[in-house]
């Protein structure tokens, strides 16, 4: 029996019987840009940093430790903004999301399994975007304009 056979009729089941968790995080930098990971795995795109939350893990433990292993970022603050639960908005699974907006320490390197990682104008968001986080981006993180522009 494998994990996607059902443990009371044996039948075999190709998506999970109930919504997984994952959290993602809007990063700005000083000029408003927002910090993107490019998925190294499908499906493909650029998406916030974020991922699943571990078995007994808090999500504000989850997206600490995702920003880091995506990014080499260290989390100082996180607010928690909303929750994403369509169950279309991930093809493989039902997924929620909880997003936070969040400030963090370093510099910027891809991880785990992050291909690249950059800053991008609100604006000017790269293609393709991977799952609803262009909608998302777009409602929490609002241009910035830098002083003396």
């Amino acid at each position: 029996m494998s994990l996607f056979d059902c443990p009371h009729c044996g039948e075999h089941i190709d998506r999970f019987p109930f919504p997984l968790l994952t959290v993602d995080c809007i990063v700005r930098d000083a000029q408003g840009r927002v910090l993107l990971v490019k998925r190294r795995y499908p499906p493909p795109g650029w998406a916030l940093p974020g991922g699943f939350v571990d078995r007994d893990e808090t999500v504000e433990q989850a997206i600490a430790r995702e920003l880091h292993e995506e990014t080499g970022l260290r989390l100082r603050t996180a607010v928690q903004l909303h929750v994403y639960s369509d169950p279309a908005r991930d093809r493989r699974h039902h997924v929620a999301s909880v997003i936070f907006a969040g400030e963090a320490d370093g510099e910027p390197r891809a991880g785990d399994d992050a291909a690249e990682v950059g800053f991008f104008p609100v604006d000017a968001l790269p293609e393709p975007m991977a799952f609803d986080h262009a909608e998302i981006i777009r409602r929490h993180a609002t241009p910035v304009t830098p002083p003396d522009a």
